[in-house]
């Protein structure tokens, strides 16, 4: 008895992070606007993106010179970006408003340059 107990408590906590996960995950449905991104010193480009509200948002983000980050705090977002690499990131463009993001991995005396920002447009 005591074994189907912990059993199920194990299958209900399953349950609860999927559910929880699965809210935090990108929907598959709806437009799909997708940017293609590089970032080198100091700068993104491009570095404002306009989107809608509703939008799932895909940034595919090159890194041409050295290893930088993306920090786009709004939608819980900071990866980082090597040298030459391609990274994606994605979010839904849930509410409008203007929201910065910047590089995060530092690289050189322009960092605190590096900023850009997603402009999120109401219908």
């Amino acid at each position: 008895m005591q074994l189907w107990r912990v059993s199920l408590a194990g299958l209900l906590a399953i349950v609860a992070a999927c559910l929880i996960l699965a809210q935090d995950t990108p929907s598959a449905s709806g437009p799909v606007t997708e940017i293609r991104m590089t970032a080198k010193k100091y700068e993104f480009a491009p570095d404002t993106v306009r989107v809608k509200v509703g939008d799932r948002v895909k940034l595919i983000i090159t890194s041409l010179d050295h290893t930088h980050g993306i920090k786009l705090e709004a939608m819980h977002i900071d990866r980082k970006v090597e040298k030459g690499e391609t990274i994606t990131v994605e979010f839904i463009a849930g509410q409008p408003g203007t929201y910065p993001f910047e590089c995060s991995h530092f690289c050189g005396l322009g960092h605190k340059k590096m900023k850009g920002q997603v402009i999120v447009a109401g219908d």
